[in-house]
């Protein structure tokens, strides 16, 4: 495994070199210092500056760092760099995509929804920043969305893989086994079982042997919450369209991210999913590659208004966080009354909280549901009505959770 640097702009190389100097990082033969006094012989006056050496030399150095976490530090400090330069640059001459590209990465939640530092040696990242911007302009897109389900250790493990390209084409639909012991198979969310699982023949790392080619010639990723599937993918590449940062409600007091269904609804006509069928990773996908192409190709509006029948969607969900990993699926089911289907949202950190949906048949049956769980009731950051809730786990442990509605009681 080797860094393609012959191409490289300069001014990259000059960073990677003082990344180098920074950390202490040594390659094969040494660190820069020691690199020059050999290839110099101490000769007086030579430069250390690597502004002030030649493209081959800042190449010849580089190219000594042999081991993969080393590597893997070296094209994260230059995936940051091309990101920088995107922000510095004027958008006037942005392609379609790469104006897409630009909304996510300038949102204010991107640096933390996308910071995947530090990374284990079965991660993937990209080379793109290497090549700078030459990567800047592809217009190639691949869609990707995961299931993922609830580890032994607290983590998410993936178990299935959708990905489509710019023609919808379907790229890859495959389960995937999980490499640690599964404790929620959240089947009636994912559909899958764990005889569906106990088939699978592919690893992650299968997975990310699949998507590198398109990566690494400059292929955006398009996904809704994209970084919850990177996250679990292993993957870290810059060039990313979020649908849930590109998009956003008009005359909204305080950012709220639209979900994939509102989206479909308001852009494209349809929701992409009816409420408690299992989710499809190829359809999830799909769906976020057409929102992305009506912008791309019909200059669709990125700020959507909230209909009625949104609104009443957004009534009839209880929005559940701060949920410890060692709480099941099954457990969550007992703490709300009344019927309803369960959506959970994976952990942004391993063994880290995680949220979940409640989605009632109706508005009232919501309002039913919170006004009868037993909880200290207060507001969140946003405003809204939410309930502390402490509960007995079938272990004898007790855990506490937040339940919040979606709206304010008052809305229209």
């Amino acid at each position: 495994m080797e860094l393609k640097l012959a191409t490289a702009e300069k001014q990259v190389l000059e960073e990677l070199v003082k990344l180098v100097q920074r950390r202490g990082l040594r390659g094969e033969n040494g660190g820069w210092k020691e690199f020059l006094d050999a290839k110099d012989k101490k000769k007086i006056g030579s430069p250390n500056d690597p502004s002030k050496r030649s493209h081959e030399e800042l190449v010849a150095f580089l190219t000594t760092f042999k081991k993969k976490q080393d590597l893997q530090v070296l094209k994260c400090h230059a995936n940051c760099l091309l990101i920088e330069k995107l922000e510095q640059e004027s958008a006037i001459n942005d392609t379609p995509e790469q104006s897409l590209v630009r909304l996510t990465v300038e949102h204010p939640a991107y640096s933390l929804d996308y910071s995947f530092q530090p990374h284990s040696e079965d991660w993937f990242v990209s080379d793109v920043g290497i090549k700078m911007f030459k990567v800047m302009e592809s217009t190639e897109m691949v869609a990707v969305d995961c299931e993922m389900v609830l580890c032994e250790d607290g983590t998410e493990g993936l178990v299935r893989v959708g990905a489509v390209d710019r023609n919808l084409k379907v790229i890859l639909d495959e389960f995937v086994k999980p490499d640690k012991p599964v404790v929620d198979y959240r089947t009636d969310i994912t559909g899958i079982t764990a005889e569906v699982i106990e088939k699978a023949t592919l690893s992650l790392l299968d997975i990310q042997e699949t998507l590198q080619p398109f990566l690494s010639n400059g292929a955006v990723l398009v996904g809704h919450s994209l970084n919850k599937d990177l996250e679990v993918l292993k993957i870290d590449h810059p060039k990313v369209i979020d649908t849930a940062l590109v998009f956003k409600y008009s005359n909204a007091r305080k950012p709220k991210r639209v979900s994939l269904n509102n989206l479909c609804k308001s852009i494209l006509g349809y929701e992409v999913r009816k409420a408690g069928v299992s989710h499809d990773c190829v359809h999830d996908a799909s769906a976020a590659m057409k929102l992305a192409l009506a912008v791309i190709e019909k200059r669709a509006t990125t700020t959507i208004s909230p209909s009625k029948e949104m609104l009443e969607v957004e009534k009839a969900k209880l929005f559940i966080h701060k949920i410890p990993h060692n709480v099941t699926s099954k457990e969550l089911e007992k703490v709300l009354s009344g019927e309803f289907t369960l959506d959970v949202k994976p952990a942004k950190t391993s063994r880290g909280c995680y949220c979940a949906f409640f989605v009632f048949p109706s508005s009232k049956e919501a309002d039913q549901a919170f006004e009868n769980v037993d909880g200290d009731q207060g507001q969140d950051s946003l405003g809204l009505p939410q309930k502390l809730v402490l509960f007995k786990l079938s272990s004898g442990s007790r855990v506490s959770i937040y339940v919040r509605k979606m709206v304010q009681d008052d809305s229209a």
